[in-house]
């Protein structure tokens, strides 16, 4: 495989595709509804379905395992379906996907954040089966826009700063809409009706109508505004730049035979674990741990996500003086130091394989995310009460919870570490890959394309991006 500097020398041309302003911008809010629906799925979905719809908390976390597991299943699936509708679709490959998915979302959403409009006084199974089919259709849908989002990322420009570029507007209108999540609920659950209550309850279903009604709508509008600015090249362009460029095809089946692929994964698997494993039961913690009022269940988030988005920003020194490992080790330190935090606080007594590669890495996340769950509620000592029964171990519980997972998904990700330690990566110029972010709900994430190119200055080559 010749170098990049290799194809200069030789005289093949080197095109660097420029968006304008308005492009970035239209690209940059194309993710936008799967952020703002993300945070409340992860956030709310417990605590809504267990304080407000009267699930146990094994009914609540059995829903959020059909819906991991339905999202684990669909990501790797549209992900190899995306990389090869090449040359079907009119509209543009990623874009049609994209679409399918906003549709799903917009559809199905609404339904899992609002009571049961067909029922009265029926038992949690018939209520779970009820929720179950929005459930699925929505992690079909976020899983469809997320994998097509990320895919057009290296088909919208050749030139690597741009790409830069375009992840980072992308991850500015991920923390705009996690902080927005958190804004709009912390109002409605401290001035409507939270002078009246400090605890989440039945009466709050309104509250949550209304959160997820201006989810969708701010969501709804960012969709339009992505596919009418938007342009997707032709895939016979795509094709072209492919063969010009003499970018090497990876297909599935090569990533299924390297080593590196399934310690990246689990490294990836484990630090997405500690992400939504703390996401999902701060805000059990904060009103059955620490018995706080109810709007610090959006208060609290919010801290903790705009502290982790200011730490972000000093991330790219250190991780060009220290290394991306010794990057990593050191978020795993400070992860234990949370999780020691949580214990200590006392309760209260008052482009080709791109998508597949993506797809297959989400797939270890969301499926451990959902068996982390169903397993955490299964455990718990009163996972067949429901919220009208008072428990007097939730408070215990739930400190344990947010010591103990972490801390473990930490330890576990370190000894995968420390088997990359010596581990010689592969020469970004040998095998033109590029490693774009995720979702970035306030999370590192790392995913890969095999036909994107890698900034040639940088001094490592690991796959792990901070």
């Amino acid at each position: 495989m010749t170098s990049i500097q290799e194809k200069k020398k030789s005289g093949i041309s080197y095109q660097r595709h420029s968006l304008n302003c308005c492009q970035r911008f239209s690209f940059g809010v194309g993710h936008v509804l799967n952020d703002l629906c993300a945070s409340m799925w992860f956030s709310y979905l417990l605590v809504y379905m267990h304080s407000v719809i009267g699930f146990s908390h094994f009914h609540a976390g059995l829903l959020m395992l059909i819906g991991q597991v339905a999202d684990a299943i669909c990501t790797p699936i549209i992900g190899y379906e995306s990389d090869r509708t090449a040359g079907q679709c009119r509209y543009g490959r990623r874009k049609s996907w994209h679409l399918v998915g906003v549709v799903c979302v917009i559809v199905s959403y609404a339904f899992v954040f609002n009571k049961c409009f067909v029922c009265s006084a029926v038992s949690a199974w018939p209520l779970l089966i009820y929720y179950s089919p929005f459930v699925i259709l929505f992690q079909f849908g976020w899983a469809s826009t997320q994998i097509a989002h990320l895919s057009l990322i290296p088909e919208l420009t050749d030139d690597e700063h741009e790409r830069v570029g375009l992840n980072a507007i992308r991850y500015a209108f991920t923390v705009i809409s996690n902080i927005y999540v958190y804004l709009v609920a912390f109002m409605l659950l401290r001035f409507h009706g939270g002078r009246y209550s400090t605890k989440i309850s039945p009466a709050d279903s309104g509250n949550f109508s209304y959160l997820v009604g201006s989810v969708l709508g701010i969501g709804l509008i960012a969709a339009i505004v992505f596919h009418l600015g938007t342009k997707e090249k032709r895939q016979m362009e795509l094709n072209s730049r492919t063969a010009q460029h003499g970018y090497k095809k990876m297909t599935w089946k090569d990533w299924m035979k390297s080593s590196l692929f399934y310690r990246v994964a689990i490294l990836y698997m484990s630090s997405r674990l500690i992400v939504n494993i703390t996401q999902v039961y701060i805000p059990l913690y904060v009103i059955r741990t620490l018995h706080l009022h109810k709007m610090h269940i959006a208060l609290v988030p919010l801290t903790v996500y705009i502290s982790g988005f200011l730490v972000s920003l000093v991330l790219k020194p250190i991780n060009y003086y220290l290394g991306r490992k010794i990057t990593f080790l050191l978020a795993l330190i400070l992860c234990g130091g949370f999780c020691c935090c949580a214990y200590l606080l006392p309760a209260s007594k008052a482009y080709e394989s791109g998508a597949f590669v993506y797809g297959a890495m989400s797939f270890t996340d969301k499926l451990s995310n959902g068996i982390s769950v169903i397993i955490i509620q299964s455990i718990h000592p009163c996972a067949r009460m429901f919220a009208h029964d008072n428990c007097a171990s939730s408070a215990e519980y739930y400190r344990s919870v947010l010591t103990y997972v972490p801390s473990g998904a930490a330890v576990f990700a370190f000894l995968c570490l420390c088997t990359m330690w010596y581990t010689e990566f592969p020469k970004a110029t040998d095998v033109l890959i590029s490693y774009d972010d995720e979702d970035h709900n306030g999370k590192n994430v790392v995913s890969s394309n095999a036909t994107a190119l890698i900034n040639e200055d940088l001094s490592e080559t690991s796959p792990l991006v901070f």
